[in-house]
């Protein structure tokens, strides 16, 4: 079975724990690439004041480019309304052989979310989830909910540690906002990118 890594997510911006959570996953798992879909409209975050998909975009692309093994796609941002993941893994699987096995990676905080996303008994069919944990998080409820996910849905979720990278897009819009670095917190092709086109000021 070929083993293919799905992330998901606003990338608003991409940060280097987005690159550091791909990349251990991947060899980890032994996934022949990581696929990041950039979200078009995010059901659980339309009231936010999202970035246009077209910077978030580029921004994945520069951060990515230098990874044979990851991929950037425009499936989500390119129908310009609200994004389901069961309709992005359905879309994706018709584009794949039957011996693909897709693995959708998300941060452990989400599982606790999951049950209101979009017909999750169907996805949680369609393909296997890996969730990361993030600096203090409580690792006995996180296990408590996966037990029960994996029993209620027959999922098929596991959970992996990463390096305590504790970077989130929102810290770097603000660090922005208040004119601090963002040196080394992003590649440098983004933070090039951020200051030319004038995001998060």
């Amino acid at each position: 079975m070929k083993k293919v890594g799905i992330m998901g997510g606003t990338f608003d911006p991409i940060h280097n724990g987005h690159l550091v959570l791909a990349e251990q996953i991947r060899t980890q798992f032994n996934l022949e690439k990581v696929i990041f879909i950039p979200a078009g409209i995010p059901p659980h975050k339309q009231e936010l004041n999202i970035t246009s998909s077209k910077h978030r975009y580029f921004m994945t692309l520069l951060a990515t480019i230098t990874n044979p093994h990851f991929e950037v796609s425009k499936i989500e941002i390119a129908e310009e309304k609200i994004s389901y993941t069961i309709n992005t893994i359905k879309k994706l699987k018709e584009t794949f052989d039957s011996n693909t096995e897709m693995f959708f990676i998300t941060g452990a905080d989400a599982l606790y979310e999951l049950e209101t996303w979009k017909n999750i008994e169907e996805l949680l069919k369609l393909c296997n989830f890996i969730a990361a944990t993030r600096p203090g998080i409580d690792e006995k409820k996180l296990r408590d909910k996966i037990d029960y996910l994996n029993k209620i849905y027959n999922a098929q979720i596991i959970v992996t540690s990463v390096p305590a990278l504790a970077i989130s897009s929102t810290d770097i819009r603000e660090r922005i906002r208040h004119r601090k670095s963002i040196k080394y917190i992003v590649p440098e092709s983004v933070e090039y990118y951020i200051y030319k086109n004038k995001l998060y000021i």
